[in-house]
């Protein structure tokens, strides 16, 4: 429960928003503590708010469902990739870009892309990929992210086309990363294990990406 209670808020908030912060971490912290026990259909939001001292009001003043009180951590990150192509300086290209961002995040063993063995961390991904409607609406935000993407490059090159090709070959390759990753946690490898990897098939997948496929697995 560490990692959603005791992070510290982000230093600009005030004081309110600061408690609101807090608020919303104890309760998805509450709720995967009751999903991990129970199983996600089996525990309701009444039974999230007892459990965390609120009322039911307080916990749809922060979440609109269920769903979210799981998946927020997960699409606080929903925007990261299309910041780092938004923000990236004259002359770097998309792909350098996206490639950055994602080493950045393996050598600071980032949740968000796998590399974190945080008992919470683990139970909230487990929990994921056990409840079809949890993996679903994780899919489909993972879609948002490559459309923000693909929004970006439309913006900056006028061809909403090619924009959404390149889009689909960025966020697709990071996926699969990302999911090799989380394959590997599931199996039980320590996060510190899988990081050189994750380097070498970043390094290789998003060279791929960068000069083509060209003549990968040609047939002999």
């Amino acid at each position: 429960m560490a990692e959603y209670v005791e992070k510290p808020a982000p230093a600009h908030m005030g004081l309110r928003e600061r408690k609101k912060w807090q608020t919303r971490r104890r309760l998805m912290a509450t709720a995967l503590d009751l999903f991990a026990q129970r199983g996600y259909d089996k525990v309701s939001v009444a039974e999230i708010a007892e459990a965390a001292d609120v009322s039911k009001m307080t916990v749809f003043n922060h979440f609109e469902s269920k769903e979210d009180l799981a998946l927020r951590p997960m699409e606080e990150h929903s925007g990261d990739v299309v910041r780092a192509v938004r923000e990236r300086p004259t002359g770097e290209s998309a792909v350098a870009a996206v490639r950055a961002h994602y080493l950045a995040a393996v050598e600071a063993r980032d949740a968000s892309i796998g590399l974190s063995d945080d008992a919470m961390v683990l139970q909230l991904l487990r929990l994921i990929m056990e409840t079809p409607v949890l993996l679903n609406r994780a899919r489909t935000a993972l879609m948002r992210s490559s459309d923000l993407v693909a929004e970006a490059l439309g913006e900056e090159t006028g061809d909403r086309v090619l924009a959404r090709v390149a889009a689909a070959q960025l966020m697709g390759t990071r996926a699969t990363l990302v999911s090799e990753n989380h394959r590997r946690l599931l199996l039980g490898d320590p996060a510190e294990d899988i990081v050189p990897d994750a380097v070498r098939l970043a390094t290789r997948a998003f060279d791929l990406v960068e000069f083509g496929l060209g003549d990968f697995a040609t047939k002999g």
